[in-house]
């Protein structure tokens, strides 16, 4: 079979990623704190900035969506928020400042916050393929 009569595979499209730089921030975390993991409620203190927790802190349930992991720890976002987002992909990156949450970088001088962008059609089609993302109480 030649290279042209190759079936093309699709990349997987992932719903969240990481920045280099939160990566780094996560990294210096998880040696303070042990493993971590992300919430996005869209609720109080930060409003739609994703929290971070020791794993374990936050308790997750049926009004969670599990979209993926960064940098192996998981993140979970309210489903009523993942109602807005589901055509998104979010990158998870660092800024400096504090926000005005419970989350774990806040004494660092620093706050996580979400970039996105719309996937493509090709993405959502293939995202549509595999099902909706488990919730938090099946995860």
């Amino acid at each position: 079979m030649t290279t042209a009569e190759q079936p093309q595979v699709q990349p997987q499209v992932t719903r969240v990623n990481i920045s280099d730089a939160a990566r780094a921030m996560l990294t210096k975390l998880e040696a303070q704190h042990g493993p971590l993991m992300f919430h996005q409620s869209g609720g109080c203190c930060d409003g739609s900035s994703p929290m971070c927790y020791p794993r374990g802190e936050f308790r997750v349930g049926a009004s969670d969506v599990l979209l993926g992991e960064v940098a192996g720890n998981p993140f979970y976002m309210s489903v009523s928020q993942f109602e807005y987002w589901r055509h998104t992909q979010l990158t998870v990156d660092v800024v400096p400042g504090r926000g005005s949450g419970f989350s774990v970088e806040a004494p660092e001088g620093v706050r996580f916050l979400i970039r996105s962008r719309l996937f493509s059609d090709a993405e959502y089609a293939q995202l549509l393929t595999e099902g909706e993302p488990p919730r938090g109480d099946s995860a």
